[in-house]
């Protein structure tokens, strides 16, 4: 291993924490007998997020074996023989999957390390402290490293029943928007079109007297689900306490009539880990590898022994792995395309068809989906991202559930963020309070933004980009008396916030994940909050004692 090795340890990333160093050092001679030329492979180009020093490779072919039995796309393969042998990318290809990242961590040396960490820090210098990612559905477990309080690495923390010993890309570099130019470190209250920095005294007691002054039912309160829930259930607290149910997280949903059939959140169905044991599964409206990229992967691992997956889409979406079925229609035939199923899976059965279904047609591409959901053992249905922003959210919702009583499968809902789940348990919707408990009702998100109100709250939300119509959208809060953001960033909130309130980001606060099969995960800060920047538990409680609401004593989010 040693011989063609170049003694790159006093500048190698992986110095401190290579297996080929700690076996040098344990095993190996002091020093070399070696005469020879050392072999050199040229650089390979694998994108914006992986280093390559290929010189240092030790042909494990392990980043290669990820990528045919993990990722589900062999996007390196190993070209030549003997000690001619290089990994490489196939036609000078950029590696471009969403789990590239974790050939980082299956490397043994340095021959693959992170671009953006390359020459930051070296291992020992690194604290390592636990946290929950906030960026998608799984909450999956993560071990920060940081140095002189600022996150310098985010590695994956095993956990077998989450997301085992992988990270998605998105969950691995996106640390390096917690330290950009646009953080907001500190409280700024427009005056005369101009913003002018302020003390938290100032700005929560401007924000508590004028909000004294308005309607509690013309104000409303917006929040993004991958807030922590302790925030959010002070924010549904506050507003209740002022008289108002205007409070809602979901921001990209345009279809709310299932708020009058069910209270309850919708959840996977199952835990996380049954998804790799499945036989059969029917996926409708769901990017899967983007929106969920560890599920994806456990779906994959099915369907790699002997599972069957059909899906319903309004897009062609490479799933990277054998799908048995597939039917892509424009998003207004969704339902159309779930009926046919329905329709299919009764004359399978000789059963009665639903009501809901009386309208579908079965055809070739249906047949083959229900003989698929009619045999196997463990069966299931999905909805995605896409089904759940869709305008027919509640057709689809019932068929889906039709096509899995008729199957005997389990039916569940692909969570669209961190926290969908448990805003619905701490009560942050219209209908309902915490548990489900009666509470003050109020309008939804869609109610809120289609007509003005006259103050807004907005817990993390960036309103141009985050809602199901953010024309309609921007033109309801631009024609607001009084916008209140909440924020760790400035962004586009500088052109039609009246306050800007910096809050801080998931690595600065402690706080609880509900992910999308019901566990609850709670996580501490792992860094002190940048500048002037507060836990949006913190601020939310200050507030609410301004504005004299009982039950904002608390001292420590656990107490939340």
């Amino acid at each position: 291993l040693l011989i063609n090795h170049p003694l790159d340890c006093p500048i190698c990333d992986q110095g401190g924490e290579c297996t080929l160093q700690d076996l040098a050092v344990g095993y190996g001679a002091s020093s070399s007998r070696y005469q020879e030329v050392k072999r050199v492979v040229t650089e390979k180009n694998l994108g914006p997020l992986i280093a390559t020093d290929m010189t240092r490779c030790i042909h494990c072919s392990r980043c290669v074996r990820f990528g045919q039995e993990i990722a589900g796309v062999m996007e390196l393969g190993m070209a030549g023989r003997g000690e001619h042998t290089e990994v490489m990318p196939f036609l000078k290809h950029q590696v471009a999957s969403e789990l590239s990242g974790n050939i980082i961590d299956l490397c043994p040396v340095g021959a693959l390390t992170s671009k953006p960490f390359r020459y930051s820090a070296r291992a020992w210098e690194l604290s390592r402290r636990l946290s929950i990612s906030p960026h998608d559905s799984l909450g999956s477990n993560l071990a920060v490293q940081v140095k002189d309080n600022k996150v310098m690495r985010v590695l994956p923390h095993e956990n077998e029943d989450v997301n085992e010993c992988w990270l998605s890309d998105r969950d691995r570099f996106s640390y390096e928007g917690l330290n950009t130019a646009e953080r907001l470190t500190q409280p700024m209250i427009k005056q005369g079109g101009q913003w002018v920095e302020a003390t938290w005294q100032a700005a929560l007691e401007f924000v508590a007297d004028k909000l004294k002054t308005i309607p509690a039912e013309q104000i409303g309160a917006l929040s993004t689900p991958y807030r922590p829930a302790e925030e959010l259930f002070l924010l549904q607290k506050l507003m209740r306490g002022m008289g108002s149910g205007n409070i809602d997280h979901r921001l990209r949903q345009s279809d709310f009539s299932l708020d009058t059939k069910a209270h309850g959140g919708f959840w996977l169905g199952m835990p996380v880990t049954y998804m790799s044991r499945l036989n059969r599964m029917l996926v409708v409206g769901s990017n899967l590898r983007k929106d969920h990229p560890l599920m994806a992967h456990r779906i994959r691992e099915s369907v790699r022994w002997y599972g069957q997956l059909n899906l319903i889409n309004a897009h062609e979406d490479e799933f990277l792995g054998k799908v048995h079925a597939k039917r892509i229609v424009a998003p207004s035939q969704l339902a159309t395309a779930l009926a046919g199923v329905c329709v299919a899976l009764a004359e399978l059965k000789h059963l009665p068809l639903p009501d809901i279904a009386a309208q579908g047609v079965a055809d070739d591409t249906a047949r083959k989906m229900a003989e698929s959901l009619a045999g196997g053992e463990t069966r299931a249905v999905f909805l995605g991202n896409m089904a759940q922003h869709h305008p027919g959210y509640s057709q689809l919702h019932a068929l889906a559930q039709a096509v899995a009583k008729l199957a005997g499968a389990s039916f569940g809902v692909l969570g669209e963020a961190a926290n969908s789940v448990g805003a619905v348990a701490v009560g942050a919707i219209p209908v309902c309070g915490a548990l489900g408990q009666p509470a003050i009702k109020g309008l939804n998100a869609q109610q809120m933004l289609a007509q003005p109100l006259r103050a807004y709250l907005m817990l993390g939300v960036e309103a141009e980009l985050d809602t199901h119509d953010p024309v309609t959208a921007m033109k309801s809060i631009n024609a607001a008396e009084f916008v209140v953001v909440m924020s760790p960033y400035k962004g586009k909130s500088l052109d039609y916030a009246d306050v800007l309130l910096p809050i801080a980001p998931w690595t600065e606060t402690s706080g609880t994940f509900v992910n999308t099969e019901g566990r609850v995960q709670s996580f501490n800060a792992v860094v002190k909050p940048l500048g002037e920047t507060r836990p949006a538990w913190k601020v939310l409680r200050v507030l609410g004692n301004l504005l004299g609401l009982a039950g904002f004593d608390h001292n420590d989010s656990k107490d939340v």
